[in-house]
């Protein structure tokens, strides 16, 4: 819950390149009682500079007291796990075909960037809490499709343990995985785990941290704010295409069920992430009614 902090005492943790310390309390107080789930996943994972930044960036809206809720993804270092174990991995439209090889592979690492994330954030000060399939689960899985094995998606949410976390003034650290039938793991997509949270919590926003700007529309410009129908269309033109169709998707389907804005940024520009709530011309696409 965001609290009153004076400009003093923000000016011993704000960034050098942040956005202008002077607006900050504005903001602050526009998303007081309002969560914000930040999704951290694809090829941003892997450059540790670019982790630093982010891991900084959460620990400063800690400081500042707002609700703010961590899924991350793994995809990068999942593969390169099953790279060291000599298991191939086959993908049908983007999800990973996860046999009992794979999950138990799958659950290890994302289970150790868990652990990564909040360990990094304890060093700055910040306390985080893993959630994860062996620590607190909270979300219950149903399969996504046979012959993709153990994929799930959300089909149940445990927010009650979110909100405690929360109301202690702790990040909640979520890993895309879920439970099954007999207390069998499931791996989630990252966006659809994040997504489902979003909704489920009623969002203020949630930020897709990506390796791209944002959405482009047919001049290759990025397009800074859009309407769901809009970006239908997008789809439907070919404009959007391939691995961003179902990022969008998930999107548009959380805009249309309680989130009130979805944003899709550039994770590996410096503080993307604070340039987004702390300034009106935000970082990226914001996707909303």
């Amino acid at each position: 819950m965001a609290k009153e902090i004076s400009l003093e005492e923000i000016k011993s943790f704000w960034p050098e390149k942040a956005p202008d310390i002077n607006i900050v309390q504005k903001y602050v107080s526009k998303y007081e009682k309002e969560n914000i789930v930040i999704k951290y996943g694809g090829n941003v994972l892997i450059d540790r500079n670019v982790f630093n930044n982010f891991i900084s960036d959460i620990h400063v809206l800690n400081k500042l007291g707002l609700s703010i809720i961590v899924v991350h993804g793994g995809g990068p270092r999942i593969k390169r796990e099953l790279d060291k174990k000599k298991i191939d991995s086959k993908f049908i439209n983007g999800l990973r075909v996860t046999n009992k090889d794979i999950i138990d592979t799958v659950e290890e690492v994302l289970i150790d960037f868990n652990k990564d994330i909040v360990n990094s954030l304890k060093e700055l000060g910040s306390v985080a809490v893993s959630f994860h399939t062996k620590n607190d689960n909270i979300i219950e899985v149903k399969p996504e499709r046979e012959e993709l094995g153990f994929v799930g998606i959300p089909k149940k949410i445990n927010i009650n343990l979110i909100e405690d976390a929360l109301n202690q003034n702790k990040i909640p650290i979520i890993a895309p995985l879920g439970l099954g039938k007999n207390n069998q793991t499931f791996n989630i997509n990252g966006d659809t785990a994040a997504s489902a949270i979003a909704k489920k919590l009623k969002s203020r926003r949630l930020i897709l941290m990506t390796n791209v700007e944002g959405v482009y529309d047919d001049k290759k410009t990025l397009i800074s704010e859009i309407k769901p129908f809009d970006i239908e269309n997008l789809i439907k033109w070919k404009i959007v295409e391939g691995g961003m169709i179902p990022k969008i998707e998930n999107c548009v389907d959380a805009v249309k069920n309680g989130v009130r804005g979805v944003v899709i940024l550039d994770g590996r520009k410096p503080h993307s992430i604070l340039h987004e709530i702390f300034s009106d011309t935000g970082s990226g696409t914001l996707i909303r009614k």
